[in-house]
């Protein structure tokens, strides 16, 4: 790959994810050793990690970047650079290298663990010239993000290039480094989980409160926001984003308003999820772009509970504002209700703004090892904006039998199960209350694909399941690994137009943040 397609390339993908430091090219387009470069950047001592490495088969893409046959053997080599005083991981590298052409004193070092490559060629004498084959963004999965100590989903910067030698490959290497490291400027990077809403507790108000939640903050999908300071306001989002880049836009605005930002910021959508499925998009997204920004301009200034109120979420549930504070299994205590009351009607978060997040009352792990699936069917969204405002005005007050059955159900069968990890007294509790008070309300709008997929769902190895908020996501939970629940899932899907499913875990802590160097 010549200078100048290097340079086309990094232009590109300045265009996709935001802009690259002059460090984070140099990174990407070098032809000389990458732990030497990084030492001299850094002005530190760079060590090699090897976290695996062995002989195998070389597959078809990898005989064919070194040109050699498939099945030949390889030495697989993982490793991190990392700097030493500090251990910090750097960059995730992955070799492969012919056995065919090493000679035997070369292979030996090679085998070696934690030898720079560069450093095993230059102790050898070895002639050689690195060829740049590609250059991309990619996201991280579970096992880089926990290599590198960065988020799920966070962005990449990933190279791959071949060591070439007496005409013919040497080595075939791979090196990534998250986009937000090696910048020249401040970054931010938040992570929010979606949540799961069981379930609305009081909707009658004869108790003089109203609302109250239930819910369980999730690993997967997931938020992931970046901002960095900029003369203007300015959205990055993928095309099938617009609708969340409308949302960040709107809460950007307001907040650098208030926090009299003398011009603006880069905001970049990293990962997010389609709203009114049921999972919170809306308050998880609404709470990020605020805390980035605050964490950008102003840190420290606000709590999440200051943040949420300013923005106008929690306003009926708190479970969502929780959930991005603290993660876990979460009950809220609603609000205060009549006419000296916070509230004196029935009305969603949407339409409740300048009303203060419900207090919690239970928040606890929830066990790490159940399963939890989520069904998201390909069918109209979940109500949302006057519809669900109407919703409320027409189907509350609830009976309060229902209120004092869902509150039975909740304190003596839902928390001692997660108290004491008793999957089946909690499963009992969650197929209890889709049949009482509001969650019967939510039941009784949806389509019948939804009660078809809750039906199956219950048939399968899940010990559970039930309908997150105004749906169209239905969750189910078991401690197997969930396979029979999934084929059901698709097959009942698969009737009304598909869907997609997640396999996840709760998540046992809020949003998180970084500030990468």
């Amino acid at each position: 790959m010549t200078s100048f397609k290097i340079t086309t390339k990094l232009r590109e993908l300045e265009s996709k994810i935001g802009t690259l430091s002059p460090m984070q090219k140099i990174l990407l387009g070098t032809d000389g050793s990458v732990t030497t470069l990084l030492e001299n950047a850094l002005d530190c001592e760079v060590t090699v990690n090897t976290l695996s490495q062995e002989v195998v088969p070389a597959g078809e893409g990898v005989a064919a970047s070194l040109g050699i046959r498939a099945g030949e053997p390889v030495n697989h080599r993982i490793v991190t650079l990392n700097e030493s005083a500090t251990g910090n991981a750097l960059l995730y590298a992955v070799s492969d290298t012919p056995l065919c052409r090493l000679d035997p004193s070369f292979r030996d070092d090679l085998m070696r663990a934690d030898i720079p490559i560069g450093r095993i060629m230059q102790r050898h004498h070895i002639e050689a010239r690195r060829e740049l084959d590609d250059v991309r963004a990619c996201r991280a999965d579970p096992v880089i993000s926990s290599t590198l100590g960065i988020f799920r989903q966070e962005p990449l910067l990933s190279r791959k290039y071949r060591i070439i030698t007496g005409g013919k490959p040497l080595i075939a290497i791979r090196e990534t480094f998250p986009y937000c490291n090696f910048t020249d400027e401040t970054r931010v990077i938040v992570e929010a989980p979606a949540r799961i809403h069981m379930g609305l507790i009081d909707m009658n108000g004869r108790s003089g409160r109203v609302d109250g939640g239930i819910g369980l903050a999730v690993e997967d999908p997931s938020i992931v926001i970046e901002a960095r300071r900029s003369s203007e306001l300015q959205v990055r989002a993928d095309k099938d984003r617009t609708k969340q880049a409308e949302r960040v836009q709107m809460t950007a605005e307001k907040i650098l308003a208030k926090l009299g930002v003398n011009g603006g910021a880069e905001i970049t959508l990293h990962s997010t999820y389609p709203g009114h499925i049921g999972l919170g998009s809306g308050t998880q997204l609404d709470l990020a772009t605020a805390r980035v920004l605050f964490e950008l301009f102003q840190p420290g200034n606000l709590t999440i509970r200051e943040i949420a109120a300013f923005i106008g979420r929690g306003g009926t549930s708190g479970i969502g504002t929780a959930a991005f504070e603290s993660g876990g299994f979460i009950v809220d205590g609603g609000h205060r209700f009549g006419p000296r009351g916070e509230k004196s009607d029935f009305r969603p978060s949407s339409a409740s703004s300048g009303i203060q997040p419900a207090p919690v009352l239970f928040r606890h792990p929830f066990p790490e090892e159940w399963q939890i699936l989520l069904a998201i069917p390909e069918i109209p969204e979940g109500a949302s904006g006057t519809a669900e405002l109407d919703i409320f005005g027409r189907h509350c007050p609830v009976p309060i039998g229902d209120v004092q059955a869902l509150c039975h159900a909740v304190l003596m069968q839902m928390l001692p199960g997660i108290v004491e990890k008793d999957l089946d007294l909690f499963g009992t509790a969650v197929n209890a209350i889709q049949e009482f008070g509001f969650k019967q309300v939510e039941h009784s709008l949806q389509p019948p694909c939804i009660q078809n997929l809750i039906s199956a769902l219950r048939m399968t190895d899940a010990v559970c399941a039930g309908l997150s908020s105004f749906g169209p996501t239905v969750y189910a939970i078991g401690d197997t690994g969930m396979q029979d629940a999934r084929r059901a899932a698709e097959d009942v899907m698969a009737e009304t137009g598909g869907g997609r499913v997640i396999i996840t875990h709760a998540q046992n802590r809020g949003a998180e943040i970084r500030t990468p160097a």
